[in-house]
């Protein structure tokens, strides 16, 4: 057993664990055991699972790109400070700065990339697990948790007539799996760009549209559906049923976010004070980058009843 396949082990383990739970748990409410349905479903229950248990992961993802926002002003006239001074001195102050200031903010650039690394691991033994189903009913083994009459239900099963086990780079002509391939693989990258798209045109201040940071971001909004649109032809069903739910999940997230706790400064931000506005509702007020996003709807009431009572003393005064 290689490297790979020694650190990749407990991830195989813990994927083929939910996915067998589900399978039981939807066959003992009545659906068939060898229906790619049933399967389908408890790929959907795996998704569920890890994303509910990276919800805390995502609170901090919000937190550190709220606070990256904020900070692009201070970083901005970090590089004006620097700006020309190519010696090794001058670029190591500035990064000792930077560091300094991110650390001071609980922020780093890296943050908004943790989910995301977090759930690859369980990706690729997703991948792995199906990519060996063919091999394990040939050698009358089991993957995992899979035992192998799981394994032969599992290489046996289809949706819409393609097998959950199958990839378009190896379709041999199956019209089916072309078919839900292509159109799956339309989905994953779609819904990834309508995610990343609706955080830059929504929920960013103009000074944070402005940065050297978000150009990068701008680049990977094309790129990364890009990569896994032509790395789709090589994933079996399965992988890009997870693939899509879990996208679909994240936009909803974000939706949810960036509708209730928008960025400061953000056209979002603009849009809830006029919703708040309309309805005769105060103002939300101004967070800190520092401050939990959880804690924005019910922190509105007292301070804000509690600000206006000095102005009616003034208007008194007067």
């Amino acid at each position: 057993m290689d490297f790979l396949e020694t650190t990749m082990f407990p991830f195989k383990w813990f994927v083929s664990i939910i996915m067998v739970g589900f399978h039981e748990g939807l066959s003992a409410i009545g659906l068939p055991e060898a229906s790619g349905w049933t399967w389908t479903l408890s790929i959907i229950g795996l998704v569920l699972v890890i994303r509910a248990a990276l919800i805390p992961v995502f609170v901090k993802q919000i937190k550190a790109q709220r606070g990256m926002q904020l900070l692009q002003p201070d970083l901005k006239k970090l590089q004006d400070k620097y700006k020309g001074k190519t010696d090794q001195l001058s670029r190591q102050a500035m990064a000792q700065e930077q560091m300094a200031m991110y650390k001071k903010h609980g922020t780093n650039p890296f943050s908004a990339c943790l989910p995301m690394l977090i759930q690859m691991p369980f990706f690729f033994a997703l991948f792995q697990v199906l990519s060996g189903i063919t091999a394990a009913k040939n050698e009358a083994e089991g993957i995992g948790a899979m035992s192998h009459e799981q394994v032969v239900q599992f290489d046996q099963s289809s949706i819409f007539g393609a097998p959950l086990s199958a990839a378009l780079l190896y379709s041999d002509g199956n019209i089916a799996v072309t078919v839900l391939t292509i159109v799956m693989i339309l989905a994953m990258t779609a819904s990834q760009f309508i995610t990343q798209k609706q955080i830059m045109a929504k929920n960013m201040s103009e000074e944070a549209m402005a940065s050297p940071f978000m150009r990068q971001q701008k680049m990977m909004l094309y790129i990364l559906p890009l990569v896994f649109g032509v790395g789709g032809i090589n994933f079996p069903i399965g992988v890009l049923i997870y693939w899509t739910t879990t996208n679909l999940w994240t936009m909803g997230q974000q939706f949810f976010v960036i509708r209730r706790m928008p960025t400061p400064g953000s056209p979002a931000a603009k849009a809830l004070a006029a919703r708040r506005a309309a309805k005769g509702l105060p103002a939300l007020p101004i967070l800190s980058g520092n401050r939990d996003e959880g804690e924005a709807t019910p922190a509105v009431v007292e301070p804000i009843g509690q600000r206006v009572q000095p102005q009616r003393k003034n208007r008194k005064k007067k």
